[in-house]
């Protein structure tokens, strides 16, 4: 089995900065900010907002219009009826602003799919779409994304990434179903005579707005104010906070779109996207990708969808199943089920299905660790791959030294639930100076995809840089049958 790694790398870039709010912690603090501020003369003013143009004009899209909505966000703590001159609020809005390089320490975990636009390539070539997970100070993770060609040949060819970046409009939930939210409600333990009130008093497809009134509704009755009821109303508010959307404008390029962590339950990290390209009842299809969304204490498997990588929308998943990393969704549904492999007990596969893509309930073990390179876990890297033979999924396993390798398995294509083989070495695993990084000795991958009988294989070395392998596919999966 002969694979061809790359010379590809691509490393965390630290000029790739993001404009994001900032804080200064009280409304105290704030205010005695804001007051400084105020004292300057216009002519202070002015030079003030010249010399913070000339350093950070040219380094992003959009920094006016930035500067004016932080200040709006922060006029609250402005004294009442107090005006401001166009420069003032760009002034404030830049104290309240700073930038954040998304990728300063590390670029790795990377996801690969085929760009649903191949128009004007020549030679076999197919264009594809890479995401990767960055991370920056504080080691908060978000979603970066690059694009690149495959040639009949194998060879790989990346875009140049920009290094002006800026992230997108973030907006609630167009609407509620409120058959759907009453499941998640119940999923969540969060079904009370609180809850049921709520439910009871906003329509069939209800706003986020209806909801924040039916809750302020509640606050204002003292014989609900019991500390459960109280925490049962701040988690409903959060969870319809957790399935929000996401707008890219048309002119910003691929690579100049971040997805940084919004909802509170990913305040600390969009981490390892694993994304699909995944075919409808009707022969059409959406992109998918599960993701573990991090808030600093614990972590929640979530779902993003998009149909052309400028809108999202980000959904909560459910059941008693939904814990633990490394949930992968199948390609398409198998005897009209959705399918997912999953690792809830932290060492072993397991495969799940269900009827309903936002609810599993039900797992079952289809491998466990057998080879020194997995005796401490063993896990998916991607999402299945469907190939002749059966499934082909790209695994992770963690040996002595706590060292990440890739490894594959095969699963039976009408009954993912059978392994028809596995790998009994790795396919990849850290060497050389690859050992050294951010996490030593670890490689690792959350997708790849086959072309003209190569499986072309993204992976992160040492969860600092990302690379390229590509691997003859008729040799592996002989092996893993063999």
């Amino acid at each position: 089995m002969k694979k061809r790694q790359k010379k590809i790398i691509l490393r965390p870039d630290y000029k790739r900065v993001l404009l994001r709010p900032v804080s200064y912690g009280s409304e105290k603090r704030i205010k005695a900010i804001i007051a400084r501020i105020q004292s300057l003369s216009s002519k202070d003013v002015k030079k003030q907002i010249q010399e913070i143009y000339k350093k950070f004009n040219t380094r992003h899209n959009n920094f006016k219009q930035f500067l004016l909505r932080r200040f709006e966000q922060i006029s609250p703590f402005c004294p009442e009826n107090a005006e401001y001159s166009q420069e003032q609020k760009l002034l404030i809005g830049a104290y309240f602003s700073h930038e954040y390089s998304i990728e300063a320490a590390a670029l790795f975990n990377p996801s690969i799919v085929w760009n649903r636009d191949q128009s004007n390539l020549r030679g076999g070539k197919r264009r594809f779409i890479l995401s990767l997970r960055a991370t920056g100070e504080g080691h908060i993770s978000s979603l970066v994304f690059r694009s690149g060609t495959i040639d009949k040949s194998a060879k790989i060819k990346i875009d140049k990434a920009s290094t002006r970046i800026s992230g997108p409009e973030i907006d609630k939930m167009p609407s509620f179903d409120k058959l759907m939210f009453k499941r998640k409600i119940k999923a969540e333990n969060l079904d009370n005579p609180v809850s049921a009130k709520i439910l009871a008093n906003i329509p069939d497809s209800f706003t986020y707005q209806d909801l924040e009134s039916g809750i302020d509704k509640i606050n204002q009755q003292k014989h609900h104010r019991t500390k459960r009821d109280r925490d049962v109303l701040e988690k409903i508010r959060l969870l319809a906070e957790s399935n929000y959307q996401i707008n890219f404008s048309q002119n910003q390029g691929l690579s100049e779109r971040v997805i940084f962590p919004h909802s509170h339950a990913e305040q600390n990290g969009i981490e390892d996207a694993r994304f699909v390209q995944f075919y409808n009842d009707d022969g059409s299809w959406t992109y998918y990708a599960t993701y573990t969304a991090y808030d600093g204490h614990k972590i929640r498997p979530q779902l993003l969808e998009t149909p052309d990588f400028l809108n999202f929308r980000v959904y909560t998943l459910h059941g008693k199943e939904i814990y633990n990393k490394g949930l992968a969704l199948f390609p398409r549904k198998i005897n009209r089920q959705y399918a997912m492999i999953s690792r809830q007990d932290n060492e072993s596969v397991f495969i799940m299905f269900s009827k309903d893509l936002y609810f599993w309930s039900k797992k079952q073990k289809i491998l466990h660790p057998l080879y020194p390179w997995e005796f401490v876990q063993l896990g998916n890297c991607s999402s299945p791959l469907e190939t002749g033979y059966g499934w082909l999924v790209l695994s992770h396993g963690v040996g002595p030294m706590r060292t990440y390798s890739v490894g594959a398995f095969l699963l039976d294509k009408n009954d993912p639930a059978k392994v028809l083989g596995r790998l009994k070495k790795p396919i990849l695993f850290a060497k050389g100076k690859d050992r050294n990084g951010y996490v030593p000795n670890t490689v690792y991958s959350c997708g790849g995809i086959i072309f003209r009988n190569n499986l072309i294989i993204p992976y992160a070395l040492s969860d600092t840089a990302s690379t390229f392998a590509v691997v003859k596919l008729n040799s592996l999966l002989k092996k893993m049958l063999k």
